[in-house]
């Protein structure tokens, strides 16, 4: 990474692929083994497959499973649709209730919705204020008729850790089939899933050092009767995920396993991201006002979820450009919601929408989490100073009338304070405070020049509309304006009669 490149700390969205990984696919797609169909029987195709085996041989011994029990896809959300759709499809005739949470990924929340359209009833349990789902509440939410329990392990937004094997027992003991999202714990701490009671386990590559495009599912030796596919063809992967397997794709899973089972020999690795993270949440935590989302619950050492009390989140996002990160699950970052996640940990909306994720991994040193943590309290500490809640002084300059226009609120999308001086009817000078996304924050600043040389008449410069083409504002973001628009009508009614 050259020094112009933003510091990347996004390694629960996907992290980079390890070079050894890049040099075993490439080998691959270069070698014979990549000439062939690993369906074909001649030759090359022979050659494919046994590197395909070779390659399922180290999924599955990072996880302790079997070769036979890992089935290739081309992800976690797709292993996880197979899992939820594929095991309460089949279970139906025994019964039609599925059992999640309110934190789980949308890979495994869209499925129990698609789920609900067929006639199923689905139980989404509520966690504790820390993170962490009570095995006692996924005990009282199960029913007689109950098909399929999906918990993910590893929350993707907080790090929080769950007790699958508690969870897993409850299920096991009624005979319900338990799934469980391994996105974010695979390769994070040991496992011998076949110690543990889960049926159907979804990973991937791209967050253990692999290539974007391949997963795996385990299902334990005697679930496949119990799980329908959701595709049909050529019949491989024992029929549950038909089509044709990238060699290339699968051997780099295979070498990102290796290599993580080799990095989780050694507690240095895991040691060395713990100390980055409590390095950078004593720097952050220094600020006042940052909470830890998670915080008194068992978390990975990867991810530290922050959230900054007054402080928009998007604005804060906007003003990191220095940082590759996210505010959630990257899967969901492109929309200006707060987090679902956080809101079912408590977190009211300012908080959840102002929250980072932070995350790091095997490439990620000590000087970059020190230059992160400056920008954040560079950035907290500006938009904190810009909001109106910071505008304890009046601001007068001793000539003329102060005239003040506010709209919106604490705890609104959008909070503006204007501040005119006003002599012999003109405004002579324009200040304001803001609390709002990069977009308001670009408007509100580019009234206070308009405003300078208005009448009240004419103090308004157009509509809210016309700022919006002016300053390229998307048209999701025009009801925003609409404060501004208030702030400086309420400038108006206040404007000195003298």
């Amino acid at each position: 990474m050259s020094a112009s490149e933003p510091i990347y700390l996004d390694y629960a969205a996907s992290t980079p692929v390890d070079p050894a990984v890049a040099d075993a696919m490439t080998s691959c797609l270069r070698g014979e083994c990549g000439r062939g169909n690993p369906s074909s029987q001649h030759v090359y195709g022979r050659r494919a497959a046994q590197r395909i085996e070779a390659a399922r041989a180290e999924v599955a011994t990072l996880i302790g499973a079997r070769p036979e029990e890992i089935v290739f896809t081309s992800g976690a959300t797709e292993s996880d649709n197979l899992a939820i759709l594929g095991a309460a499809r089949a279970g139906a005739q025994r019964g039609r209730h599925v059992v999640s949470s309110r934190i789980e990924h949308k890979a495994g929340l869209d499925p129990c919705k698609r789920l609900e359209k067929e006639g199923f009833a689905v139980t989404l349990v509520s966690p504790a204020r820390t993170g962490r789902i009570d095995p006692a509440a996924v005990a009282a939410a199960l029913r007689a008729d109950t098909a399929v329990v999906s918990i993910m392990w590893v929350n993707n937004e907080t790090g929080v850790i769950q007790d699958v094997a508690a969870i897993g027992a409850l299920c096991r003991e009624r005979g319900v089939l338990f799934h469980t999202d391994a996105a974010q714990a695979v390769g994070k701490f040991p496992i011998e899933v076949r110690e543990l009671p889960i049926d159907l386990m979804s990973f991937t590559a791209h967050k253990l050092y692999g290539p974007k495009g391949i997963g795996a599912l385990y299902v334990r030796a005697g679930v496949r009767p119990r799980v329908l596919p959701l595709t049909f063809g050529g019949g491989q992967e024992s029929g549950m995920r038909p089509g044709t397997l990238p060699t290339h794709q699968i051997v780099g899973f295979g070498a990102a396993c290796d290599r993580a089972r080799r990095a989780l020999s050694s507690e240095g690795e895991a040691e060395r991201i713990m100390s980055l993270r409590e390095r950078l949440w004593g720097e952050l935590s220094a600020v006042d006002g940052t909470l830890l989302n998670g915080e008194g619950a068992p978390r990975v050492p990867g991810i530290l979820n922050v959230s900054f009390d007054g402080v928009e989140g998007e604005s804060l996002l906007h003003g990191l450009s220095e940082l590759a990160l996210s505010t959630g699950s990257a899967c969901n970052s492109a929309s200006a919601e707060p987090s679902y996640v956080l809101r079912a940990l408590g977190r009211d909306r300012e908080l959840a929408q102002s929250s980072l994720r932070l995350s790091f991994g095997r490439f990620t040193h000590q000087a970059e989490i020190d230059a992160a943590a400056a920008a954040i309290r560079r950035e907290v500490q500006r938009l904190r100073a810009l909001s109106p809640a910071s505008d304890t002084c009046s601001g007068r300059n001793g000539r003329g009338a102060e005239v003040l226009g506010e709209a919106g609120g604490p705890g609104r999308e959008v909070w503006i304070r204007f501040r005119l001086q006003v002599e012999g009817g003109i405004v002579h000078g324009a200040s304001f405070r803001v609390y709002g996304c990069p977009h308001t924050l670009a408007v509100a600043a580019w009234l206070a020049e308009q405003v300078r040389g208005r009448t009240r008449g004419t103090l308004i410069p157009g509509t809210p509309t016309e700022w919006a083409r002016v300053l390229d504002v998307p048209v999701e973001k025009l009801g925003r304006l609409l404060t501004l628009e208030d702030a400086l009508r309420e400038c108006q009614r206040q404007w000195p009669t003298v």
